[in-house]
């Protein structure tokens, strides 16, 4: 992987290019295509605003995040994990598009742990957890602080599996099982 940073309104020192190919670098894990694909990272400063531009330009894949916040390694560390987001998200997807065009597929497959294929897609990730038996309110709050849009528990009410979710309108929503 090529990075190549830049700067606008901004000196860029060699701790912050170091920083910024060492972050963004970390992601090269999750590619099956050779090294020699370009990154652009440009990083920028208006009105103290630390902004981080990156491009990665792949064989027929093009990815691009951005990033602001009152601090500039800050900044680095919030688009790199929204493109690692990006790449998990988009991995099934574009690697069967390269596929059935007949070309190397783009990342990698490997270290996902299982994969269950279906007609337009494949889970690729399984979590397992304990859970703990918890009254609503605290599926909730625990919910809100991870920042999810839905927490599955163990409800302690009904002593079944429930989930909880946030509705578009801001309030809350609860799926409980039912008896089959």
């Amino acid at each position: 992987m090529q990075i190549h940073v830049r700067g606008e309104h901004i000196e860029i020192t060699e701790a912050l290019r170091e920083y910024a190919q060492k972050k963004i670098g970390r992601l090269d894990k999750y590619f099956d295509v050779s090294s020699s694909h370009d990154v652009h990272v440009t990083l920028s400063v208006v009105r103290d605003r630390h902004t981080v531009e990156v491009t990665m330009h792949l064989a027929g894949v093009l990815l691009r995040a951005e990033e602001k916040s009152e601090d500039m390694y800050a900044s680095i560390d919030l688009v790199s994990d929204k493109l690692e987001k990006q790449i998990i998200r988009h991995r099934t997807k574009v690697n069967g598009r390269m596929r059935r065009h007949g070309t190397r597929a783009v990342f990698k497959d490997a270290g996902l742990g299982q994969t269950y294929t279906l007609d337009d897609g494949e889970v690729v990730r399984i979590k397992k957890f304990p859970m703990k038996p918890m009254p609503v309110e605290e599926a909730i709050l625990q919910m809100d602080l991870l920042g999810h849009e839905f927490f599955v528990f163990s409800n302690a009410e009904t002593e079944s599996v429930s989930v909880v979710y946030k509705r578009r309108d801001g309030h809350y929503g609860l799926i409980e099982q039912a008896a089959y």
